[in-house]
């Protein structure tokens, strides 16, 4: 007895409302309509997006909602017109679609699609399917989506472009980082950035995303990455990556901007704000060199402060820019960074420090909060 064309029960991990731990319940995940794609979650990881989702400083979230958008699985069944799949193949998910068909995938100046709904704040589009409903329910209420993926459930249905088929053998526990922490923190650094051979550059915020930014620099060829984070046991994976200094504002006795100045003789060729935050986006910008200059902004912190710029900061040639993705058309380039992994271009293990089966996921949440996990992979 198949499941195609049928409802299947299963668990799913839903935020019935802010600041509360998760619940584990039943849902029903419906079959995929025209140009969508039932997939079986295998490995999902945490991102600190899913956890501003619940913050109370986060305003937009709608609830109850099925979090989570940083996953790997397998192809349960396919909707009308779906082509590019087919049940039993491995897959990524994620948040940036790729249509191919719209003015902006077809134009080489950008990785974002029309078929994103909502380009302010895009951290909380694709809440229902592009039918405007839900394939979730969960004692007999609709369920909201989570950026496209909601992959804190066993199954999720997702658009056939917001889907990547990858390589039968990819270990799905790693490759699952894939979906959103680590081309993020890397592509801004080659795509957005692009950081260049004998460049300095700062990076702010070392979890998963700013780690990855630092593999971006060093492959990039940069001669000098500072690293810079609140916590400084993660010092030792960022130099295990490529860090050449690591800073610790809270243990300097000037702000950490002007420290880097001197550092580097007028401040760093390139700065990525990967932590969020009014502090860290002013900092990096700060400590970028007059002339030419880059800040690439990463991150975002829910509720704070935004980044205030004043027109003699940019007319004396820094530049601020940021990046949806790390600059990736999403459908082209997942399949090439998880050959890239397999092909030992870049260390995707040493971000994973922990593996819990799904049941625990508080739990994990809890990990990331303390500051004690880099990411968490859960098994289902």
């Amino acid at each position: 007895m198949g499941t195609k064309g049928k409802v299947i029960k299963c668990k799913a991990a839903i935020a019935w409302e802010t600041d509360k731990p998760l619940c584990i319940e039943e849902v029903e995940v419906a079959p995929p309509k025209a140009h969508e794609v039932r997939i079986q979650i295998i490995a999902t990881s945490l991102c600190h997006t899913d956890a501003n989702t619940i913050d109370p400083k986060f305003k937009e979230a709608l609830f109850p909602v099925i979090l989570g958008h940083e996953s790997a699985g397998i192809v349960e069944s396919i909707g009308p017109g779906v082509t590019n799949f087919k049940p039993g193949d491995k897959v990524i998910p994620f948040y940036a679609p790729q249509c191919k068909k719209c003015k902006f995938c077809l134009s080489p100046l950008t990785n974002i699609c029309g078929k994103l709904r909502n380009f302010k704040i895009p951290t909380i589009d694709q809440e229902v399917m592009e039918d405007r409903t839900s394939r979730f329910t969960c004692k007999g209420k609709p369920i909201y989506h989570f950026l496209g993926v909601s992959s804190f459930s066993q199954y999720t249905v997702v658009s056939d472009v917001n889907l990547a088929k990858i390589d039968d053998d990819a270990n799905l526990e790693r490759v699952c980082l894939i979906g959103c922490g680590f081309p993020s923190g890397y592509g801004a650094a080659i795509n957005n950035a692009k950081v260049t051979p004998g460049s300095t550059c700062a990076v702010f915020g070392l979890g998963c995303v700013g780690l990855s930014a630092v593999i971006g620099c060093k492959i990039a060829g940069a001669s000098r990455i500072i690293a810079v984070d609140i916590n400084s046991e993660k010092f030792t994976k960022a130099k295990a990556l490529g860090a050449t200094d690591c800073l610790n504002p809270r243990e300097l006795d000037k702000p950490i901007q002007e420290v880097i100045i001197e550092l580097t003789n007028g401040g760093v060729d390139f700065a990525l704000d990967c932590a969020g935050g009014y502090e860290a986006m002013r900092a990096a910008l700060d400590c970028t060199i007059v002339g030419w200059g880059s800040c690439t902004l990463v991150g975002v912190k829910p509720g704070d402060k935004d980044l205030d710029v004043a027109p003699n900061e940019v007319i004396m040639g820094r530049t601020i820019n940021g990046t949806f993705f790390g600059g990736w058309k999403s459908v082209d380039s997942v399949p090439k960074l998880v050959t890239d992994y397999k092909n030992k271009k870049f260390d995707l293990d040493i971000l994973v420090t922990h593996t819990l089966p799904f049941d625990k996921i508080n739990e994990a949440f809890d990990l990331m909060k303390q500051g004690k996990s880099i990411r968490t992979i859960l098994t289902f």
